[in-house]
């Protein structure tokens, strides 16, 4: 009797086991069917310039110039410096080449690599 006993906590137990081990299985694979919110920037396409973002649930894509400059401010920065991360998306203002932002009154800014 004691024996009998012994194998239905064996039971018992590989039963728990077994169901935990699947509910964490399916919890991750539910984790892992969301879908990311990001956007996803294309750099190397040939239908994509660097300077653009593609949109992947419409296919269009958006220029997005070479510098950015702050309606604010007066200094332009490459899209990938640590001022421009810092400008809000409302006051942002593109140009398409260094020029252009020169000619509209902007400086360097003088923490973005690639500018000094």
């Amino acid at each position: 009797m004691l024996s009998q006993h012994k194998k239905t906590i064996n039971t018992n137990t590989f039963l728990i086991i077994c169901t935990i081990l699947i509910a964490l299985i399916f919890f991750g694979i539910g984790r892992l069917s969301v879908p990311s919110k990001e956007p996803i920037l294309i750099k190397n396409l040939e239908k994509a310039s660097v300077n653009q973002i593609i949109n992947p649930e419409v296919g269009e894509t958006k220029d997005l110039g070479k510098v950015v400059t702050s309606k604010n401010g007066a200094k332009y920065h490459l899209p990938d410096c640590p001022g421009a991360k810092q400008i809000s998306e409302k006051n942002k203002v593109w140009y398409d080449s260094i020029q252009e932002a020169e000619k509209a009154g902007y400086s360097p800014a003088k923490n973005c690599p690639g500018l000094q």
